[in-house]
């Protein structure tokens, strides 16, 4: 399977809420945690149906645990073989309809 991993141009802003927020509170190695979120999102590439299946086609790919646990919200479009994140949100936050 070749599928690709496309960001949506607002995921930009998620990872930039994420650093903010990490460094707020002084968490260790923020970047190592954007690498980890972005480490699990190319797991999509040979298992793009992994996530929870939500309405209107999305998906919810659940990353990490607890405090540093954060949710992907994704859609897979089969017909180009891509997958489209959508938003990045600490697992403490909702991600509504991104």
């Amino acid at each position: 399977m070749n599928i690709r991993i496309g960001l949506a141009p607002e995921v930009l802003d998620d990872f930039e809420c994420i650093l903010a927020h990490l460094e707020t509170f002084q968490a260790p190695e923020p970047a190592a945690r954007i690498d980890g979120i972005l480490a699990a999102v190319d797991l999509l590439k040979s298992s793009p149906l992994i996530g929870r299946p939500l309405a209107d086609g999305k998906r919810e790919l659940v990353i990490g645990t607890g405090a540093k646990g954060y949710v992907a919200l994704y859609r897979y479009i089969p017909e180009i073989q891509t997958v489209l994140i959508l938003a990045v949100r600490g697992q403490r936050e909702a991600i509504g309809s991104a």
